[in-house]
C-alpha cells in the first residue's frame, strides 16, 4: 500500500504583511532623514542645525509612519470586516444564491458545473464564510495585516533607518557633510533593497537598483534646493 507523506511548505507571501511595513519603514527613514541632512547641509555653515534637524526629522518621522500605518491598515480592516458582515447577511438571506455564485467562480477557473456546485457545497458545509471571503472577496488571514504590528513595525523601521544617516553625519566633518551622507546613505539603501528583496524572493538586483534610484532622486533634489536658499538667504 502507498502511503502519502506530506511536506512543510513556506511561501514567502505569508511575510508580506510585516515585510512592506519593515521595507517602507526602513527606506523612508533613510531618504527622508538624509535628504533633510543634505538640504539643511547645503545652507548651513555650522553643524549643530544640521544634527536638530536630522534628530527632529527621526522622531517625527517614526510617529508619523506609526500613526499613518495604524490609521491605513486599520481602515482595511474595517472595510474587510464591513464586506465579511455583509456576506454573512447573504449567506443567512439569500444561501442558495451565494452557492450559485460561489459555483460560478469555481467554474471560471476551470471546474466543469457538476463538480463546481459539489466543490461549492462541501466548503460551504464546512465554513460558508470562510469560503465566500477567500475565493469572492479574496480576503485571507495570510494577506491581512495586524494594524499594531504595521504601526510597531514602520515606527520601529523607520528609526533603524534614519539612524544611518544621523551616524554618517556624527562622524563627518561639516565640509563633507553633505558628500559623506549622501554616499552613506546610497550604499544603505542598496543593501536595504537587496535585503528586502532576498526576504521577498524578488530579484535582487532590480530591488536595488529601484531603490537605490528613487533615493539618489530624493537627495539630490532636497541637496539642490537647499543649495539655492543658502545662497538667497
Amino acid at each position: 500500500m502507498r502511503t502519502v507523506t506530506t511536506h512543510p511548505e513556506h511561501h514567502l507571501v505569508q511575510r508580506i504583511g510585516w515585510l512592506r511595513a519593515a521595507v517602507l519603514g526602513a527606506n523612508d527613514g533613510i531618504v527622508s532623514t538624509a535628504s533633510l541632512i543634505v538640504g539643511v547641509g547645503a545652507a548651513s555653515s555650522s553643524k549643530t542645525p544640521i544634527l536638530v534637524a536630522g534628530i527632529a526629522g527621526l522622531v517625527a518621522g517614526a510617529m508619523s509612519m506609526a500613526a499613518g500605518e495604524y490609521v491605513s491598515v486599520s481602515s482595511q480592516a474595517d472595510t474587510e470586516q464591513a464586506d465579511l458582515a455583509k456576506e454573512k447577511e447573504e449567506l443567512e438571506t439569500q444561501p442558495e444564491a451565494e452557492h450559485e455564485e460561489l459555483a460560478e467562480i469555481y467554474m471560471q477557473r476551470g471546474l466543469d458545473k457538476q463538480l463546481a456546485r459539489q466543490v461549492a457545497s462541501q466548503l460551504m458545509a464546512k465554513d460558508a464564510l470562510g469560503a465566500h471571503a477567500r475565493d469572492e472577496l479574496g480576503i485571507s488571514e495570510i494577506m491581512t495585516a495586524n494594524p499594531i504590528q504595521a504601526a510597531l513595525t514602520s515606527a520601529l523601521t523607520f528609526s533603524i533607518g534614519a539612524s544611518a544617516p544621523l551616524i554618517a553625519l556624527i562622524i563627518t566633518p561639516l565640509p563633507k557633510v553633505v558628500v559623506f551622507v549622501t554616499g552613506a546613505s546610497l550604499i544603505f539603501l542598496a543593501a536595504l533593497g537587496a535585503i528586502a528583496a532576498k526576504a521577498g524572493g524578488a530579484p535582487v538586483w532590480k530591488a536595488t537598483i529601484r531603490v537605490t534610484f528613487w533615493g539618489a532622486l530624493a537627495m539630490g533634489v532636497t541637496a539642490s534646493i537647499g543649495s539655492i536658499l543658502g545662497t538667497t538667504i
